[in-house]
């Protein structure tokens, strides 16, 4: 089994919709790191999983310096975040998102 793993760093705004009160729910920023985990058993015809600049491209490029409620059709928390930048590539197995110092999110699949 191959493993790759990229790390990537956006920023962005967003602001969340919940049933209680919190300071989320105004527009705020973050500087987000995004841990992207792929494996596959077999190599492509280049010898790679995926590039490293595809998973750049079909995570960082929709999200980065944007208002994330504005491209994401969800509630953009880090637990749903991690989960929409595992759907984007195929060979993903994992994503951890961190928000903030301490605070990461993270969703894997069965693939």
């Amino acid at each position: 089994m191959y493993y790759l793993t990229k790390t990537i760093e956006i920023s962005g705004a967003h602001r969340l919709s919940l049933d209680y009160a919190s300071k989320c729910t105004e527009l705020h920023g973050h500087n987000w790191t995004i841990t992207v985990h792929c494996r596959a058993e077999e190599l492509d015809h280049n010898g790679m999983i995926i590039d490293f600049a595809e998973i750049k491209r079909r995570i960082a490029d929709p999200l980065d310096h944007k208002v994330l409620n504005d491209v994401l059709p969800f509630n953009p928390t880090a637990e749903n975040l991690a989960r929409w930048c595992c759907e984007q590539i195929e060979s993903c197995y994992r994503v951890d998102v961190q928000e903030s110092a301490g605070n990461v999110a993270s969703y894997q699949r069965e693939i």
